[in-house]
């Protein structure tokens, strides 16, 4: 939800905790959870303005974010142009991690990486891009639908075609292995089942390749469709925000039984 809200350029004024919790559980960890869900808020500048829960059989956190934006000046994923280039703020992987960590099959060090990665507000990514003004063209998050998936609803909306560079995607450590023990996600076999019709995949990139493109994404980075004239303005502010160039808009259509997604 806070990402939601960075999407479009917003600043996140308050949010509410919504919380299910089982009745033998630990209350002192729920209250961990909380503590931390406050601390993010106030980190993205906003409060918490109550909250609300019930008893379930298993543990569900989440907030329900409201912020507040200039009407001239949203972020949308419609507007991509032919020619844009496409940046991403954060690496790729998280869902791939994170099912290994279920499984506990995941390194330490791998899974802090992860956490790190999605601890990390889209925040500061998100002011970077509207200070770069009308260059900015579209703009959305990655999550649950994965890169292509959130990529698609971009395309769609903009009626323009996208080419990715897989080896220029930015992967969390050892993605790609854990792809290749098999800690696919159940969200990534919809995706790659919803998508395949709309995406065309170079040959040469095998399924390994192919699941790191359908993972599904915890608090994703920020992608967008911008004008190259601001990319090195943009790429100087690493390493304090970071983000990648991936790829490119290519050419209007006229509906989407013409558009397509391409990886090479």
């Amino acid at each position: 939800a806070l990402s939601d809200v960075y999407a479009m350029g917003g600043q996140v004024l308050m949010a509410i905790n919504l919380v299910a919790w089982p009745d033998d559980l630990d209350y002192a960890i729920l209250s961990e959870i909380l503590q931390g869900g406050a601390d993010i808020v106030a980190q993205a500048g906003g409060v918490i303005a109550g909250g609300h829960t019930v008893t379930d059989k298993e543990p569900k956190y989440g907030l329900a974010v409201t912020g507040m934006v200039h009407p001239q000046r949203i972020l949308t994923k419609g507007g991509a142009q032919p020619g844009d280039l496409l940046i991403l703020s954060k690496p790729l992987g998280t869902g791939l991690i994170t099912t290994a960590h279920k499984r506990q099959e995941v390194a330490e060090s791998d899974l802090h990486a992860a956490i790190t990665s999605m601890m990390q507000l889209n925040r500061k990514a998100s002011q970077a891009l509207l200070e770069a003004g009308a260059s900015v063209h579209a703009v959305t998050d990655i999550t649950g639908f994965g890169l292509l998936g959130h990529a698609w609803e971009m395309a769609a909306q903009s009626l323009a075609g996208m080419r990715f560079e897989f080896d220029a995607l930015p992967l969390l450590p050892n993605a790609r292995h854990y792809a290749e023990q098999g800690n696919i996600t159940g969200g990534a076999y919809r995706n790659a089942t919803y998508l395949a019709p709309h995406v065309r995949i170079d040959e040469r990139l095998d399924k390994i390749d192919r699941e790191l493109l359908w993972d599904p994404q915890t608090s994703g980075g920020l992608f967008a469709a911008i004008d190259p004239a601001c990319w090195p303005a943009l790429a100087a502010l690493a390493p304090e925000v970071r983000f990648w160039r991936i790829g490119e808009v290519t050419g209007r259509v006229q509906d989407e039984s013409n558009l397509w997604l391409e990886v090479m």
